[in-house]
């Protein structure tokens, strides 16, 4: 049988992976150099936000756009190092201060993931429906290299070109970025003694712990969701990613998870035999006229990752049109004998369809798209940099082949790519995550880690209380970071409960706050 190299993953953030041409060989998202592509479902058009509106305003809009000129390079003092850009923030001031009555009322801003901040701030409800209660101000920041917030004059073309430019796009001047725009908005605003708290999801949440960490002094705390800041070499497992994927899909049948487990060889043997290529082109519905196993692979592999992240307890726009509980949507299509009989391949296509024609009105499927509707593309860079998260080995156990993660193929790439080494140990040197309980124990504070056990990259993330201020909340039955998203009449009892524990975390870090100022 070929080896199926599984990997390069991230999809944002929801860490969310990027969007690439199934006919290349690489993604360089959270993983190795792999046949399988992450992509987002080519019949789509833009998501739209779970909710057009929630908040009501006077301008009736959910934020205003805004820019703040940014410099390039926070901690070196070179010619260019004094070069601005335009970063884009939104903001929302509906419940501040109930109109600026309440002195220092609270600012709640979130961390820009690597993404168009729009998007982000679209599907973030809980910060908006948490406003009102709080009388915050909300203010969502763009990651730099990200939508509109681009160096260089906002030229792609030079702010992409090369390594030189490029090498401007790091977590560490993200975060100065952040902190900067901070300050700065709170003086304008007059709101000095305001206090901030940061939100994020996915690596905006990993951003958020950060923040906490290394500017103390800015905000008062963070709720870090579904953040994965222990997915590092020798702290987490490379197996685990795929391994959550397993039993998210096991757990919903042992048939529909043998079906998938043994569809690879099934593949491979078929496009093997005369005239197998074009039987699996009639099976799937691909639009064109030739195709590939490894394509093929890829674009279902896609399907199963993202919608294990996303398997949310309601339906769900946020990576693609899904039904609530789409993993046991998927399982129930492979499961359904009455249907499909013993065909395989109309099993597999039942299940991809619930990820990528939900609606049931694409007729194909174009597995050489290489769009990227969120912006999502410079995570490569940042994948070949400082995030190197192993994510791709597959134990015997694993629903997909069975394969190691090995370093050298993320090093190879990112040499081929932009002619660099990565740096697989300064995440952990520059924040931290060896011993991380013992570390964090004895000097931060106000961090809440939000993880559901059947999001994959809940393996990476700080799964219990380090201290009485620094908590995890866990939730066995949660996907990635689906305590952000906008509430809803048919979320479970359990989710309800996660938010109401994470407002009552925050009042009292508002409340202790408030008291140390009126006595300082």
């Amino acid at each position: 049988m070929k080896t199926i190299d599984i990997g390069f993953i991230f999809v944002l953030v929801s860490l969310f992976s990027l969007s690439t041409s199934s006919s290349s060989a690489t993604n360089p998202k959270y993983g190795r150099s792999t046949a399988f592509m992450s992509r987002f479902p080519s019949s789509s058009t833009a998501v739209e936000p779970e909710h057009q509106l929630s908040v009501s305003s006077t301008n009736n809009q959910l934020y205003k756009t805004k820019y703040f000129t940014q410099i390039l390079d926070h901690f070196n003092h070179n010619p260019h190092s004094y070069q601005t850009f335009q970063q884009r923030y939104l903001i929302n001031d509906t419940f501040w201060g109930e109109n600026k009555k309440i002195k220092n009322a609270p600012i709640f801003v979130y961390t820009g993931n690597e993404g168009y901040i729009e998007w982000f701030t679209q599907n973030t409800g809980f910060m908006f429906e948490t406003a009102p209660h709080f009388k915050a101000l909300l203010v969502f920041i763009e990651h730099r290299f990200y939508g509109k917030s681009i160096p260089f004059g906002g030229d792609k073309g030079i702010a992409y070109s090369n390594a030189t430019t490029l090498g401007y796009l790091s977590s560490t001047q993200a975060l100065a970025d952040y902190a900067t725009l901070i300050i700065d908005l709170k003086k304008n605003l007059s709101a000095i003694d305001s206090p901030v708290v940061l939100f994020g999801g996915s690596y905006g949440g990993m951003l958020a712990a950060w923040f906490r960490l290394k500017y103390p002094h800015v905000a008062i705390g963070a709720l870090a969701s579904s953040a994965p800041i222990l997915n590092f070499e020798n702290i987490t497992s490379p197996y685990s990613f795929n391994n959550i994927i397993t039993q998210d899909f096991r757990s919903e049948s042992e048939n529909c998870y043998k079906v998938i487990k043994g569809s690879w060889q099934h593949i491979e043997d078929t496009a093997n035999k005369p005239g197998g290529l074009e039987l699996l082109r009639k099976s799937f519905k691909i639009c064109k006229n030739h195709t590939s196993a490894s394509a093929l692979e890829s674009w279902l592999y896609t399907a199963y990752v993202y919608t294990a992240m996303t398997d949310y307890p309601t339906p769900s726009n946020f990576l693609s049109p899904l039904p609530a509980y789409p993993v046991k949507q998927m399982c129930k299509a492979i499961d359904d004998s009455k249907v499909r009989g013993n065909d395989i391949f109309a099993k597999l296509y039942g299940a991809a369809t619930v990820y990528y024609n939900s609606s049931g009105t694409t007729t194909c499927f174009d597995l050489d798209d290489d769009s990227d509707p969120h912006g999502l593309g410079e995570w490569s860079w940042q994948a070949c940099t400082e995030m190197i998260m192993p994510t791709s080995g597959n134990n015997k156990e694993s629903m997909f082949p069975a394969s190691e993660y090995d370093y050298n193929d993320r090093a190879t790439f990112c040499k081929s790519m932009f002619d660099i080494e990565p740096r697989p140990n300064w995440i952990t040197t520059e924040f931290g995550g060896y011993d991380i309980k013992r570390v964090l124990k004895r000097f931060a504070s106000n961090i809440i880690f939000f993880n559901g056990l059947r999001d994959p990259w809940s393996g990476g993330g700080v799964l219990k209380n380090i201290s009485s201020s620094i908590i995890s909340i866990v939730a066995e039955e949660g996907a990635h970071h689906v305590d952000l998203r906008y509430s809803s009449r048919e979320d479970p009892k359990w989710l309800q409960d996660v938010r109401k524990s994470e407002v009552k975390v925050i009042e009292k870090w508002i409340s202790q706050y408030y008291h140390d100022l009126a006595h300082s």
